[in-house]
């Protein structure tokens, strides 16, 4: 039996969902419920996209948060792909800060459920 993974108490999680992550992509969003930093971003599939996806992840519409980009390529579905944020990167979230998370650049019918990790 494997070992659960202990998180930090000051760890909390944020779910997105795009309905297209391949063709007509369709950008996701996240409401963030309180202040602290963006550590993490992930992908879960729910089919092979074509071609390469990528992510681009940003906060309240500004610049992308340039190591939190998801490339999301190939795989089946349930294929998880993850991201860890630099700690140089300006990730940093407030109460009510908006994340998105803009597909582009594939092909395919595919939908994408998104998890955020944020520490405050």
């Amino acid at each position: 039996m494997s070992l659960p993974v202990p998180h930090p108490l000051k760890e909390y999680h944020l779910n997105a969902y795009s309905a297209s992550i391949g063709a007509s992509p369709k950008a996701a969003y996240a409401r963030v419920p309180k202040k602290g930093r963006l550590a993490a971003v992930t992908c879960i599939q729910d089919g092979a996209v074509t071609g390469t996806a990528a992510i681009a992840v940003a906060i309240n519409g500004g610049a992308a948060v340039s190591s939190a980009a998801l490339s999301v390529t190939g795989g089946s579905a349930g294929t998880l792909f993850r991201a860890d944020v630099n700690t140089t990167d300006a990730a940093d979230v407030s109460e009510d800060d908006v994340i998105s998370l803009t597909p582009s650049g594939a092909t395919g019918t595919v939908a994408g459920a998104f998890g955020l990790v944020i520490r405050s």
